[in-house]
């Protein structure tokens, strides 16, 4: 089922104004920095929290409308939650837990139990004996495996997941991202996925909603925003670097007056950002000799191990423009031995404009 969502909601100094819409059967990841109301926005969605104004409709049906005075309640709506810890009834057995939506609905016993056998194979093929389980005989993974199952059993028009993979260990979260994407994207599923995994949005969504401060900073295509963010913490996720500023004479000029040349353009004066991988960045202890054409000096906030490589996080030097915080390069050990520098140092990031991308975000 399709679903539209148009609410304001305020708390505590928080207020949350968004409008969202998805297609039937599409999957809408929510992405957004802790606080931004990505919790508020499941919250109103599953009628778990009322909004002060707005509304919101699941396929044909206006489940809220504050306005109308409607306000359905959480079981009548036809949406299914998978938050992060799978929150099985510690007292019923796997067959039972995920029977527990069907039976609710009005299912008989033996159909319903039918059905929940079916999605316990479907889940979890590997673990014949598992309907007679209860949820502390079984592993994490595999809870988390059955409240999947628990959720879809009812059928819901919207699925709901919260982090739905936050609190697996590295060896389950692969295979429970395939068992989503299976269950969801193939199943032709309506959901919404709120999510800190660039991975997760990659494999799973169709498209991205990024929440800053309770507002949409961007929305569009996974990739899109991916692969050409602009907004801060949508290039953070993606692993890329991004410099805001206005696009003029050619090249992106900041609000300092640093001037940042790469690949693409905007419209004369129109707001824009560069951005570019860690992996473009070359990190010189003295100034740069020649002229590369963009050189940015930096003090050294931190050293990162990352697998292969180690990256070297930035921060303004003292008087520096703020938007330098946070900013990467990714180098080797070797790289890291020869420069000999810890944290506190000034340093000098250079990139190449051929590993540029400049782009307008209005």
């Amino acid at each position: 089922m399709s679903f539209e969502l148009v609410a304001r909601l305020d708390r505590g100094g928080f207020s949350l104004d968004v409008a969202i819409t998805a297609a039937a059967g599409e999957v809408l990841a929510v992405l957004g920095p802790n606080g931004a109301g990505k919790s508020t926005l499941l919250g109103i969605l599953s009628g778990l929290l009322r909004p002060d104004s707005g509304h919101v409709r699941v396929g044909e049906h206006v489940v809220t409308d504050v306005e109308a005075g409607v306000f359905v309640p959480p079981h009548r709506r036809g949406v299914g939650l998978l938050a992060q810890q799978a929150l099985l009834f510690p007292h019923m057995t796997a067959l039972a837990n995920v029977a527990f939506g069907p039976r609710a609905q009005g299912v008989s016993r033996s159909a319903a139990e039918d059905r929940a056998r079916a999605l316990l194979a479907d889940v979890l093929p590997d673990v014949p004996d598992l309907a007679g389980r209860k949820p502390s005989q079984l592993s994490g993974g595999q809870q988390q495996r059955v409240a999947l199952a628990r959720a879809i059993a009812p059928e819901p028009g919207l699925l709901l997941l919260d982090e739905p993979l936050a609190a697996l260990d590295v060896d389950a979260a692969p295979a429970m991202r395939s068992l989503l994407r299976r269950v969801i994207r193939d199943g032709k599923q309506t959901a919404v996925l709120v999510t800190h995994s660039a991975l997760d949005a990659l494999v799973l969504a169709d498209r991205v909603v990024v929440l800053t401060g309770g507002r949409v900073a961007e929305q569009g295509p996974t990739r899109d925003v991916l692969g050409r963010p602009r907004s801060a913490f949508s290039a953070r996720i993606a692993g890329l670097n991004l410099i805001p500023g206005g696009w003029r004479s050619g090249a992106l000029h900041t609000s300092d007056g640093t001037v940042v040349a790469g690949r693409g353009e905007a419209s004369e004066g129109e707001p824009a950002v560069a951005v570019f991988p860690p992996s473009a960045v070359a990190v010189h202890a003295q100034p740069p000799g020649g002229s590369p054409r963009n050189v940015l000096p930096v003090r050294l906030a931190s050293i990162e191990p990352r697998g292969d490589v180690v990256r070297l996080r930035a921060a303004p030097r003292t008087g520096g423009p703020s938007w330098l915080e946070g900013l990467a390069a990714d180098v080797t050990p070797a790289a890291v031995a020869d420069l000999a520098v810890e944290p506190g140092a000034e340093l000098w990031f250079v990139v190449k404009a051929a590993e540029v991308g400049i782009h307008a975000t209005s």
